[in-house]
């Protein structure tokens, strides 16, 4: 049986660590699947695992960001240079840590998921191993960011990016390398859809700056001008939690609900009562939140801005999507599908049915292509 390791940052909240999770999950019926990781945040993973994957937790460091953040706040100068000092350790020991591993696992196959790891296992790799560049974030226009996955991941046997986009733009900057899309895998497929009868919202995802959802709190300040007894239930956690309960108080969004985050099962019931899925990102590079609203039969609508979603709504078919972040233009839509059961129904349907590309099924044929 073959050897699969995954190199991974951490084992907590985040969506390149679902991902983590779900591809070690699919691969472990398969592989003998071991997760290398370096930073041990939490008791256990956030995201459920297979009981058959290792865990290998490379460090007994913690990253630091948000001590040395508060820190500079406070311009305290012995405190800045004791948190510094911490965050030099800490780099170290995440750089050597991986490379160390990369040296001495008996794995046949090493799969990175970020550009930084990419760097480590392209310098530090063994002759004999496959070596698997998984790139989970758009570039968005920025050359820089673009050209450091290109040089990172030169030596590499593959790069796996998770939208078609990715893959045009990528696969003529290698000489060696090949480049293959395979989408992000939706782990389980509903039996139930959400019947489009409640008067309810959703959006799923880290609360951030680059998620967009203080956009979605002003739609929804228009929105309950007309439709006060239509509700938002936002789930997620992040640094911009604070500022958006703030908004939601000032502004008396009594329409608005912030559940935190929480686990599939809650999620899960959530969607089973949305009627609309809304995301307001500006930049996704994939939207696995999209295909899991899908999965329940609901339309989404989404800014064109977010890559990931392009690929994933067809205007008009399964959902909407808005250019040039037009907020009047998201609005119309959301109050066409409010004022229009039959469209709603008929969008849902399409979304469930859209959704099967990215099942189990599909999505491990294409990774077991390549890792044999």
């Amino acid at each position: 049986m073959k050897k699969v390791s995954i190199l991974s940052l951490h084992l907590g909240y985040g969506g390149i660590e679902k991902c983590v999770c779900a591809l070690a999950n699919m691969l472990a019926g398969k592989y003998e699947v071991e997760i290398a990781c370096v930073y041990k945040l939490y008791d256990k993973p956030i995201f459920d695992l297979d009981k058959k994957i290792k865990v290998k937790y490379l460090t007994d460091v913690k990253p630091n960001r948000d001590e040395l953040k508060k820190a500079i706040k406070s311009k305290n100068i012995a405190n800045i240079f004791k948190e510094g000092l911490t965050s030099i350790t800490v780099l170290k020991e995440r750089k050597s840590s991986i490379i160390n591993y990369i040296k001495k696992t008996d794995s046949d196959v090493i799969i990175s998921t970020r550009a930084l790891f990419d760097k480590w296992l392209s310098n530090n790799k063994k002759d004999n191993i496959l070596t698997i560049g998984w790139e989970h974030n758009h570039h968005h226009g920025n050359m820089k960011i673009a050209n450091e996955l290109i040089n990172s991941c030169k030596k590499l046997d593959y790069l796996v990016v998770v939208s078609n986009n990715l893959k045009e733009y990528y696969q003529d900057k290698f000489d060696k390398t090949k480049v293959v899309y395979i989408p992000n895998v939706l782990e389980n497929i509903p039996s139930k859809v959400s019947s489009l009868k409640e008067k309810r919202f959703s959006c799923v995802g880290r609360l951030s700056n680059e998620k967009g959802q203080i956009d979605l709190l002003k739609i929804m300040k228009k929105i309950k001008d007309n439709y006060p007894d239509w509700t938002l239930d936002i789930i997620g956690d992040g640094d911009d939690k604070e500022s958006l309960e703030n908004y939601i108080k000032e502004n008396n969004l009594t329409n608005v609900v912030m559940h935190g985050f929480q686990n599939k099962e809650y999620i899960d019931k959530i969607l089973n009562k949305t009627s609309i899925y809304l995301m307001t990102s500006h930049t996704e590079s994939f939207g696995i939140v999209l295909i899991e609203a899908m999965s329940h039969g609901i339309p989404c609508i989404a800014y064109s801005s977010a890559e990931g979603a392009c690929e994933i709504i067809e205007n008009g078919k399964n959902g909407f999507l808005i250019d040039n972040r037009n907020e009047e233009e998201y609005i119309k839509k959301i109050e066409e599908l409010i004022n229009n059961e039959k469209e709603r129904k008929e969008l849902g349907k399409y979304a469930k049915e859209s959704i099967y590309k990215y099942a189990k099924e599909e999505v491990e044929t294409k990774w077991f292509e390549i890792l044999e």
